[in-house]
Parts: structure tokens; sequence; C-alpha cells
């Protein structure tokens, strides 16, 4: 049944077709959205229509950014000779949340899943190893704890080792089967400062 009309009941189904938000609080996101200035509207739709635009993978790395290159890797202070491999840009956004990281990364945009169809090949891999070929000392790699992650770690290492580069992996503290964005930075700094050679 109806009880808006079409256009309220329209941009309630669209926001409710994003990620963690639930019809109630869509309606919530929606009448929030009426009620602003047209002008604000406006600079919201203006931001999510040039961010879809705009928005690219960094050359290097691969995470979200609107230029070539991340101010991640386009940072000369940086440690580029140390990479750590995330599963996606959320977890990038986790460890740099800790202050404590001052390396690089490499956003993997997915972890081998073969119960998905998902494999070596489908995974930022090859990106990875040309990078490899440049002066590396460290690869960390911080892939979650779930099957899929361990799955990507083993992985990972056996691909890395024989390259001679040191391959190590976060410590334990991150819980099994948990999201690296969900966890506090105290937990991902023990992890890093934790991490074992493999």
């Amino acid at each position: 049944m109806e009880y808006y009309g079409s256009q309220i009941n329209n941009l309630i189904e669209q926001l409710s077709s994003l990620p963690g938000i639930g019809s109630k609080t869509a309606q919530r996101l929606a009448f929030h959205i009426i009620s602003m200035p047209p002008e604000k509207v406006e600079t919201l739709a203006s931001s999510l229509i040039q961010a879809r635009k705009n928005v690219r993978y960094c050359r290097e790395c691969g995470t979200l950014t609107d230029q070539e290159l991340c101010p991640i890797c386009s940072d000369p202070k940086r440690e580029h000779r140390t990479i750590m491999v995330v599963e996606n840009s959320r977890d990038l956004t986790a460890y740099e949340k800790t202050g404590h990281y001052k390396g690089v990364y490499h956003v993997l945009q997915g972890v081998i899943s073969p119960q998905l169809g998902i494999g070596p090949s489908d995974i930022r891999l090859k990106e990875l190893m040309v990078r490899l070929r440049g002066e590396v000392d460290e690869v960390i790699i911080a892939t979650g704890s779930s099957l899929e992650g361990e799955t990507t770690a083993m992985y990972l290492s056996r691909l890395v080792k024989p390259t001679g580069i040191r391959v190590t992996r976060i410590a334990s503290g991150v819980p099994v089967g948990g999201d690296l964005e969900y966890i506090d930075e105290v937990t991902l700094l023990r992890a890093l400062d934790g991490r074992v050679e493999l």
C-alpha cells in the first residue's frame, strides 16, 4: 500500500537499496532529504554525481581516489619499500586511522573464494607482482581472518616468498570472521605490531 506517493516511495526504495540501509533508515533519510533546503539537496545530488564520474582506482595501489595516484602513493614521506596488502579500501582506511603504519598499500579488491567462483585471477595479484619487481623489503598480508582471508593470505605467501621479499601476516587479536573496517584502532595496532613471519 502506498502511503506517501510515488516520488517519496521511489526515494525510499532507492535509499534502501544501499548496503546497510534498511527500510526504516531509508524512510528517515528520505524525510530528512525532503525537509532539507533545495540548495543542500542539489549539493548532495551533485556530490553523488561528481563522485561517481571522477572517482577511480589508484594506478599504483588500487584504492579509490579522484587522482591518478592516491595521496598515500604520492606521498614521498611514506615507506614505499613496505607494502601492506588489504582486501578493500575500507580496510586501508581502518589502518590509516591508527596513525601508526607508515608504509604503502596494495588493495586486492576482494579475496579468493572458490565457493563464489572468485579465483586468484579475479583479484589484483598480477598488479602486486609487478610492484614487487621494484625495491620492496616487506609485504605485510592484512587480509581478514575469515576462511577466504586466510586462503588468500596463504596463496599470497606462496606467491611472494620465492621473490626473496620478507612476507609477514598481521597477528591475532583480530577476531575470526571479523571485518577489519569494524575493528577498533588499538586492536588493529596490536595486530600490526605483532605480525609474524610466514
